[in-house]
């Protein structure tokens, strides 16, 4: 896998691509468990022959190797970009192979909730827009952020990811979450996972350092340290964050009863649908000194060790349990391609 420590600018331009016959060729990394590969193969196969393209370079994915190991072969073939198919899961693998590469990532997001398609305001699930997108979108660099956890034994293992990790009720809402249900009712099913776990699902007690400041200790349901906010539903859970702004945002919940949880709710709906979209909104935030369900930092660095083994959830895919966490952001170390519009 590829990392990188360097702190390059965040917010990088775009950038226009070159003439299509420069193109060169694309490789399409595709989960032949999300996408029509038949319909995928005829629509790649019109764009070649439109853009000037010499024939793309094909992977699948395996339950085994979800993408990161495709990215390389990609980035070794030195393709001019990757179109990423799949959900989640994959663009997730996808990128975090991609790390640094300098050649760019376009989605074609076929998943349930195709959160990096979302927060980048792009289309779903349409093969015509992400290839539209390959051959005049622009490039852009995005941050990443870098997640080293401990597992119970002392093992150490390093993911990427694009959205946001959780550890509390996020994660065991994600592995209680009925596969099948999800497949028929995509983000919804979540809801269902939720409402069946919640009264069992204790408190988080952890001890944590941001920006290596002093350590302290706290209790949450739950946190997220994300690279992005936006979720399924319009729902916009870190309202400050930004993709390229060089920083991950952090929400602690810390609800204490029933009246807590309708309290977290009514902030992420009220409070960050529609009062942070506004200059009023936010000074009438600014001047609400109460004790809030909800608790928002930002930082480059957190590390996060826990009282007992927790689970833990990146990019919406269950981890497992983890007894620590070194999370960092990458400013600018990845490139995607969006739409010129």
């Amino acid at each position: 896998m590829l990392y990188s420590d360097r702190m390059s600018t965040p917010g990088a331009a775009d950038v226009d691509l070159p003439a299509a016959a420069d193109r060169g060729r694309v490789a399409i990394i595709a989960n032949p468990t999300k996408v029509d590969m038949a319909a995928l193969r005829a629509a790649v196969a019109d764009a070649e022959s439109a853009a000037g393209w010499q024939p793309s370079l094909w992977l699948e994915t395996t339950v085994a190797d979800p993408g990161q190991g495709q990215a390389r072969a990609a980035i070794e073939a030195r393709v001019t970009a990757v179109l990423a198919a799949g959900g989640d899961g994959t663009v997730r693998a996808v990128a975090e192979g991609m790390l640094d590469s300098g050649i760019p990532l376009v989605l074609l997001p076929a998943g349930t909730g195709n959160l990096l398609a979302r927060n980048l305001g792009l289309s779903l699930g349409k093969i015509s827009d992400a290839l539209s997108t390959a051959v005049s979108g622009v490039d852009h660099a995005i941050d990443v952020g870098i997640a080293e956890l401990t597992r119970d034994d002392g093992h150490v293992e390093r993911h990427a990811f694009v959205v946001m990790i959780g550890i509390g009720l996020d994660a065991k809402m994600i592995a209680a979450t009925n596969p099948e249900l999800k497949r028929r009712v995509g983000w919804l099913a979540y809801i269902e996972a939720t409402a069946r776990i919640v009264r069992d699902v204790d408190a988080v007690r952890l001890h944590y350092s941001l920006d290596g400041a002093p350590e302290r200790s706290t209790t949450v349901h739950t946190l997220l340290i994300g690279n992005c906010g936006a979720l399924p539903g319009g729902v916009l859970l870190l309202p400050d964050a930004q993709i390229d702004d060089g920083l991950l945002d952090v929400v602690a919940m810390r609800p204490k009863n029933l009246w807590g949880w309708m309290r977290v709710s009514y902030a992420v709906v009220w409070e960050n649908g529609v009062l942070q979209k506004s200059k009023i909104g936010k000074r009438i935030l600014a001047a609400d000194k109460s004790v809030r369900a909800l608790r928002y930092f930002q930082g480059r660095r957190m590390t996060l060790a826990f009282d007992r083994p927790e689970e833990f959830e990146i990019d919406g895919e269950e981890m497992g349990l983890v007894t620590r966490l070194d999370v960092r952001v990458a400013p600018a170390s990845l490139i995607v391609r969006i739409p010129r519009d």
